[in-house]
């Protein structure tokens, strides 16, 4: 658990082009604080045991700055100790709750690590494709302006053979192009108005959302695409997480007998969590 906290401390300390270390220190030992041995090895599994460092630095990286963190905290340890902070009531209740904490934490990546198969994101993958059956997606761009009247003194001008990208350089309070989007990634208002017009066509009347009066353009309407498997995996993957978490606790709730009183000694009395609450 020190390490693994020394190790997330360290992160704040990394900086670009920092030295390289070459050795696995000094016959696998890195430092020596007042006679306690800080091990080489004991740094890697920290390191290892933090993806959120490992992800973005290599171990050399992390080693040349995280070296003096873990001196520093092995100076506190020890400084600790020497104040009998270790055999206080205080230190006791917090090593108890780190203890349950801990187990949960690892319980729960258990469980997470049993889901997380390349069978079940596949799954996951599948399922996230079939979404997109059916759907459209139109490439638009748009003039927003603040009031009605500017909106209709855009349309005006369009419908005399002004250039839609000319009047949105001169009106639209934000950039023009959107790009391709579904209907349900904009405002209600500017999904539904955009999804009335055929290709090539711009609205008639303004579309008001909250951010003002929209005139709008659609280039092209083309079939909904889900996004390739490499860039979608890490939200298969947290989707995968938070419903086994949530359906792991629901079942341990379900399964299990529980009485719950309120501050006056009343009983109370809840619904069961379903076992699939994430699904």
């Amino acid at each position: 658990m020190r390490n693994k906290l020394l190790a997330a401390a360290a992160l704040s300390l990394l900086v670009m082009n920092p030295l390289q270390v070459r050795a696995e220190g000094k016959n696998g030992v890195a430092a020596v604080v007042n006679g306690e041995e800080i091990t080489v090895k004991e740094m890697r599994q920290g390191y290892k045991e933090n993806p959120e460092i490992s992800e973005k630095v290599n171990f050399n990286d992390f080693y040349a700055k995280a070296l003096d963190v873990y001196v520093n905290g092995e100076l506190l340890y020890q400084a600790a100790v020497e104040e009998g902070v270790t055999n206080s009531p205080a230190y006791k209740r917090e090593v108890e709750i780190a203890k349950e904490e801990i187990a949960r934490k690892i319980y729960l990546r258990q469980q997470v690590d049993k889901e997380l198969t390349n069978k079940n994101i596949d799954k996951a993958y599948k399922e996230y494709s079939e979404q997109f059956k059916g759907k459209k997606e139109v490439k638009a761009k748009h003039i927003l302006v603040d009031t009605e009247t500017k909106a209709k003194e855009v349309i005006s001008k369009l419908k005399k053979g002004e250039k839609f990208d000319a009047l949105a350089k001169t009106y639209s309070k934000e950039p023009a192009d959107l790009g391709y989007f579904t209907e349900q990634e904009m405002v209600p208002e500017f999904g539904k108005a955009a999804f009335a017009l055929k290709k090539g066509e711009y609205s008639q009347t303004p579309v008001k959302t909250q951010f003002g009066y929209h005139v709008i353009l659609v280039e092209d309407v083309r079939d909904a695409k889900p996004l390739p498997k490499k860039q979608i995996e890490p939200q298969l993957k947290g989707y995968l997480t938070q419903k086994t978490i949530a359906n792991t606790v629901g079942n341990l709730y379900q399964n299990a007998k529980i009485q719950k009183y309120s501050l006056d000694g009343k009983e109370i009395t809840d619904p069961v969590i379903p076992a699939t609450a994430a699904q």
